[in-house]
């Protein structure tokens, strides 16, 4: 018996993973993050498995109910929202678990900022344009080291996908303008791929006003850069005049 950590994707409950999706069926005991995870993924469980919600538990109340669900072997599915990677303080759990010596197992899901570029139809990284992705937060009750402060990321002009972070665009926009150009374009998704999803496009100018206006204080993905725009090289992937391992350029 193990424990399971599963990426429950950013809303959808078609967007799990296939292999997400049988792990939860299985599953004995389900612990989730209730105020995230859509309720759909779990109710893909069978009748007799026991759930709980994190959002009102302690780590060590989780890692009890883990402890004893393998004692009692159990298969035990820990589901986070998005991919457990990612802001979803999955490293404590599985360092108390080593100490414990229960086994687990780690499987990855679709995060917001990915389901947030479906949703505008956009590629972060564009020839010509970026080729680098930053996923940041502003400090909140979890600080942020000061090496990585949004003014010194923004230096880089890169591709940047803020989480956690919509509650204070005010002061977000602030600090991107520090590097950033007013005019650079801004998108604000709202609950990813959930059939509530908002979208909203700005510029650095005003996407915070816009984002007041629409009274959009959490559960939000905010993408900021230039491939929000409509300038950029084409691919040399699929240049005709372009060779590489599995395709000889052509010739006019």
């Amino acid at each position: 018996m193990k424990v399971y950590f599963i990426g429950a994707g950013p809303g959808d409950p078609d967007l799990i993973t296939v292999k997400g999706a049988k792990r939860i069926k299985e599953a004995d005991i389900i612990i989730y993050a209730g105020s995230l995870v859509n309720r759909e993924v779990i109710d893909r469980k069978k009748e007799s498995a026991k759930v709980y919600n994190s959002a009102s538990m302690t780590l060590d109340e989780v890692i009890e109910v883990m402890e004893k669900g393998i004692k009692g072997g159990k298969v035990i599915a820990r589901v986070h929202t998005g991919d457990p990677s990612i802001y979803g303080a999955i490293r404590e759990q599985m360092d108390a678990l080593d100490e414990k010596e229960i086994e687990y197992e780690v499987i990855p899901g679709v995060s917001s900022f990915v389901a947030s570029a479906a949703a505008i139809k956009k590629g972060f990284t564009l020839p010509g344009v970026t080729q680098t992705v930053i996923l940041t937060r502003m400090e909140g009750r979890t600080p942020v080291p000061e090496k990585e402060s949004i003014e010194s990321l923004a230096k880089h002009r890169a591709t940047m996908c803020l989480f956690l972070s919509v509650h204070m665009i005010d002061k977000l926009v602030e600090r991107l303008l520090t590097s950033y150009t007013v005019n650079t374009p801004v998108a604000v998704i709202q609950k990813a791929s959930w059939e509530d999803q908002k979208i909203l496009i700005g510029t650095l100018g005003d996407i915070a006003e816009k984002v007041k206006d629409e009274g959009i204080t959490k559960t939000a993905q905010i993408l900021v850069g230039d491939f929000l725009g409509d300038e950029y090289e084409l691919s040399k992937l699929y240049d005709k005049n372009f060779s590489h391992e599995y395709r000889r350029a052509k010739s006019d």
